[in-house]
C-alpha cells in the first residue's frame, strides 16, 4: 500500500488534491481512498488530507500516520504543524516552494534521507501562470507523478478532467503538466550532475 499525506491551508485545494489522486488510481485499475482531517474549517487554517493506493482492497480507515509520501502545499506550516511526523527515511517529500531543498533550511533533519526523493516545485507560481489563481493542488499532483512514478501523468490528467470540466479542467491539466516537466527536468539535471 502506498500512503500519501497532504498538508496545506484551507482554500488551497488540499482535500481536492487527495480526491483527484484517488480518482487517478481508480483510472489505472487500482484501489484507493481519500479523506480529509479538518481542524477549524476556515480559509487559511491548516488542513490535512490523506490518500491510500493499493492493488488490493483497502480496509483501514485511520489517518495516515506513517506516510510513504508527503505533499506540502504551504511551506509556512513548518512552524505550526509537525509536517514530518511518521515519515520514514526512504519517504518522498514534495514541497510547494520556489527555493530548492537546501535553501529551505530544514536543518539536519533530512541528512539521512534519500536526496533523490526530496523535491520542491514552484506550484503556486505555475498555478498563477496556468490558472490565473494561486491554487497549487493540480500542479503538485503533476510534480508527485514525476517524483514518485506511483501514478502516471495521463491518469492525473484524466482525473482532473473528471473533477473539473471545460476550461477549468484544461487549465488545471496544463498546471499539472508544467509541474511534471519541471520536476522531470530537475531530476535529469541532478542525474547528470551526479555522473559528472
Amino acid at each position: 500500500m502506498f500512503q500519501v499525506r497532504f498538508h496545506g491551508r484551507g482554500g488551497q485545494g488540499v482535500v481536492t488534491a487527495a480526491e483527484i489522486l484517488s480518482m487517478a488510481a481508480f483510472a489505472e485499475g487500482r484501489h484507493a481512498q481519500a479523506f480529509p482531517s479538518f481542524g477549524s474549517e476556515r480559509m487559511g487554517a491548516p488542513v490535512v488530507s490523506f490518500c491510500r493506493i493499493d492493488d488490493r482492497p483497502i480496509r483501514t480507515r485511520e489517518p495516515v500516520m506513517v506516510p510513504d509520501a508527503l505533499i506540502i502545499q504551504d511551506v509556512t506550516l513548518i512552524h505550526q504543524v509537525d509536517l514530518f511526523a511518521g515519515l520514514p527515511k526512504d519517504g518522498y517529500v514534495l514541497v510547494n516552494a520556489s527555493q530548492d531543498f537546501d535553501e529551505l533550511q530544514f536543518g539536519e533533519f533530512f541528512n539521512d534521507f534519500h536526496r533523490d526523493r526530496l523535491r520542491t516545485c514552484p506550484a503556486t507560481e505555475i498555478a498563477l501562470t496556468q490558472l490565473g489563481r494561486p491554487l497549487p493542488n493540480a500542479a503538485m499532483l503533476g510534480a508527485f507523478a514525476a517524483l514518485t512514478g506511483e501514478i502516471t501523468l495521463e491518469a492525473i490528467d484524466a482525473a482532473i478532467r473528471q473533477r473539473f470540466s471545460g476550461t477549468a479542467g484544461e487549465h488545471n491539466v496544463a498546471a499539472a503538466r508544467a509541474a511534471f516537466h519541471f520536476v522531470t527536468l530537475e531530476e535529469e539535471g541532478l542525474t547528470s550532475a551526479s555522473t559528472d
